[in-house]
């Protein structure tokens, strides 16, 4: 079946897929890269969209940040190769280290880890924001030539209680995301 779209979300906790009008897909991934990019893939297959939109909560890394915005630039934190390697790049590998969303915006640190402590690393290479899907949702899109857009929600600060900061922010960002949707969705129709 073939869609425009798809929304890949990781939890239908920060999504109600019921929000939205049922022509558009929601794909429900799960947390982590692995399981995002199984997600991904899938949804390529079954739906051949011209663009993938992510939607889910990030922890801040720039202080100022807060509510919904937009993900220009995604980028590894967790790929430590070192010494074969720069921390980001994946060692012997010609496929790129950081992916451009169709939007202008923050940058966004992957890694299957939940950031819950000051690292230096991502205030030096200019992360705004961690997660812990996109990287592996834009790379899938990448290799199959897909158009990509996200926008994240600041669920916590990325300290140590960052666990209960999200836990209490988990689904409060789902209406601020639906209105950019929706506003794309006419976008699209014009």
């Amino acid at each position: 079946m073939k869609n425009s779209l798809v929304v890949i979300v990781a939890l239908e906790d920060e999504f109600d897929s019921s929000l939205l009008s049922s022509h558009i897909p929601v794909i429900y991934s799960g947390i982590g890269k692995v399981n995002a990019s199984i997600a991904t893939f899938k949804a390529i297959l079954e739906y051949q969209p011209s663009l993938i939109i992510n939607y889910g909560t990030v922890g801040k890394i720039t202080s100022t940040l807060s509510g919904l915005i937009p993900i220009g630039t995604v980028v590894q934190r967790d790929m430590v190769a070192e010494p074969l390697a720069p921390r980001g790049s994946v060692p012997f590998s010609r496929k790129p280290n950081q992916h451009q969303s169709l939007l202008e915006g923050h940058v966004c640190g992957t890694g299957d880890s939940f950031v819950t402590q000051r690292d230096d690393w991502l205030i030096q290479n200019g992360v705004d924001v961690v997660d812990m899907e996109l990287f592996a949702i834009a790379a899938v899109a990448h290799e199959h030539q897909i158009n990509w857009l996200s926008y994240k929600f600041i669920s916590d600060e990325a300290n140590e209680s960052s666990g209960q900061d999200w836990s209490k922010k988990v689904s409060q960002g789902q209406q601020l995301f639906l209105e950019k949707l929706e506003l794309h969705l006419r976008n699209m129709v014009e």
